[in-house]
């Protein structure tokens, strides 16, 4: 299981990233300094780190700068509302190995991840998921279930691919809100019960079952 190290200030973006990437099957230590991220990616415990810039102590620049120089060579995806071009050559030229701008979207978050985690241990990409008779393909975005391909749209392509990597297992609606939505999500809204629904009639209504009370899941 790989081990990403997240280093933000913000506790709401803090605790989004972290669900996010739990519910993504990764390991996560979540620190809000400068010094401590410092300290903590020196220990080599792990294979990413998300790196905010406007950090209390030593700011994101210095601690990319202190870790390269120290042959410190964990991937590091800089996360960040400075969207100046010079702070994203700085950023780049300075080692990291990814920049994403503030505010963002969850899975595109999350593909850079899966993609920085890949190319670091040499491991082929997934192009396929599936569970039973339901597949999806992750370079067409479209589904097969029963026999019948289904284009999906592309909240409905990043719920599908949400319940398909975790078949089985009760999703809140939470855990999907944050996922599929962004941290910006309102936490009332009806949203996830109409794109299930959605799914349901593409897809067949077996495969999603409601877990009353908690959210859904995937049958397997």
């Amino acid at each position: 299981m790989n081990r990403i190290l997240i280093v933000e200030d913000e506790e709401r973006i803090a605790s989004f990233v972290e669900k996010g990437l739990r519910a993504g099957g990764f390991t996560t230590t979540v620190v809000g300094d400068g010094d401590s991220a410092h300290d903590y990616a020196l220990t080599g415990g792990f294979d990413l780190i998300v790196l905010d810039i406007g950090l209390p102590g030593r700011d994101g620049f210095t601690v990319l700068r202190q870790l390269r120089e120290a042959r410190v060579t964990t991937p590091v995806i800089v996360l960040t509302a400075r969207d100046s071009v010079r702070d994203t050559v700085a950023g780049l030229e300075g080692g990291a190995d990814d920049w994403m701008t503030k505010p963002f979207r969850f899975e595109e978050l999350l593909a850079r991840v899966r993609l920085r985690l890949r190319t670091a241990s040499g491991t082929p990409e997934v192009t396929m998921l599936g569970s039973g008779e339901l597949t999806l393909d992750l370079r067409t975005r479209r589904a097969r279930a029963e026999g019948r391909t289904v284009d999906l749209t592309a909240r409905e392509f990043v719920l599908l691919e949400l319940f398909l990597r975790h078949p089985g297992q009760v999703l809140s609606r939470e855990q999907i809100l944050s996922h599929v939505w962004g941290y910006d999500f309102d936490p009332g809204t009806n949203i996830v019960d109409v794109y299930v629904r959605a799914l349901r009639k593409k897809l067949g209504a077996r495969h999603v079952e409601t877990v009353r009370g908690v959210g859904y899941r995937l049958r397997e």
